[in-house]
């Protein structure tokens, strides 16, 4: 007996737990499935799979030359300074409780005879002088306007009167726009000029951008 042992053993044919699974099963304990045979590969693993995928993959080289695009950066709307102001100023107009500063549109009109010093159409404007007569242009032609306007200032320098007004309108309605206005200005800086002083556009109170205040000598 034991020289059959000894010559399975050297053939290479020695089991020792050829009989633990009918010893498990005759005392009831559970066999576990049994182990994959030699030659049975397990399943790849999800990591294996990518590999192998991405084995056969080549770098292009002439993809290193080119230049991703740059994102700009973007653009954050920041609030200026003075930007509340103006905010507040434009609720203000148009609640009706502001008033809007006439030196800072563009219907202002502002002249000096350069024989006198600037600031005197500031003085003028801020009502420094005393208005002593006015002239109301509306309803006339271009041509009866040229010679009210000749005629107004004639009897005003006759009468002494230093600082009188002349309301000539905006245009808003004109299709040819401030035609009456622009006029006026003209006539009292070319050709009034010598006895012109300075003129300027009124106060709100006084008419606004729809009249001119006239400084005579």
């Amino acid at each position: 007996m034991g020289h059959r042992k000894d010559q399975k053993e050297e053939a290479g044919m020695f089991h020792p737990f050829e009989d633990l699974r009918r010893i498990m099963e005759a005392r009831g304990i559970p066999v576990e499935s049994e182990p994959l045979a030699a030659d049975e590969t397990p399943p790849a693993s999800e990591e294996d799979v990518f590999r192998e995928a991405m084995s056969r993959v080549r770098e292009i080289r002439e993809f290193r030359r080119l230049s991703l695009p740059q994102r700009k950066p973007r653009q954050v709307c920041r609030k200026q300074p003075g930007d509340g102001d103006a905010l507040k100023m434009l609720e203000e107009l148009v609640r009706g409780v502001g008033s809007v500063r006439l030196r800072d549109t563009q219907e202002y009109v502002e002249w000096v005879n350069p024989l006198y010093l600037k600031q005197i159409a500031q003085d003028l404007h801020r009502g420094r002088f005393s208005v002593k007569d006015f002239l109301d242009l509306h309803g006339f032609t271009l041509d009866e306007a040229e010679v009210e306007v000749e005629h107004f200032l004639g009897e005003s320098l006759k009468k002494g009167y230093r600082c009188v007004k002349i309301i000539h309108g905006r245009g808003l309605r004109s299709p040819a726009g401030p035609v009456l206005k622009k006029s006026v200005a003209d006539w009292l800086s070319r050709r009034h000029r010598k006895n012109v002083i300075a003129f300027v556009t009124a106060r709100q109170c006084d008419g606004g951008l729809g009249a001119l205040y006239v400084l005579l000598r």
